[in-house]
C-alpha cells in the first residue's frame, strides 16, 4: 500500500514540476512579446509622422536598454 501511494506522489511531483517550468517559460515569452509590441507601436508612430527622428531614436534606445 505504501509503495502504491509513493508512486502516485512521485507522478504528481513531476507533473507540478513540469507545470512550473511551463509557467516560467510562458511568462518569459510574454515579457518579450510585450517589449516587441512597444517597439512596433514606436515604429508605427514614427512612420506616420507622429514623432520626430530624434524622439524615435531616443525612445528606441530606451527600449533596447530596458529590454536587455
Amino acid at each position: 500500500m505504501n509503495g502504491f501511494t509513493h508512486g502516485w506522489g512521485m507522478g504528481f511531483g513531476w507533473f507540478f514540476l513540469l507545470l512550473t517550468i511551463v509557467a516560467i517559460v510562458y511568462l518569459i515569452q510574454d515579457k518579450k512579446t510585450a517589449k516587441s509590441d512597444a517597439q512596433d507601436i514606436l515604429d508605427k508612430r514614427y512612420a506616420s509622422g507622429g514623432i520626430s527622428k530624434e524622439e524615435y531614436e531616443e525612445k528606441s534606445e530606451q527600449l533596447r536598454k530596458y529590454s536587455a
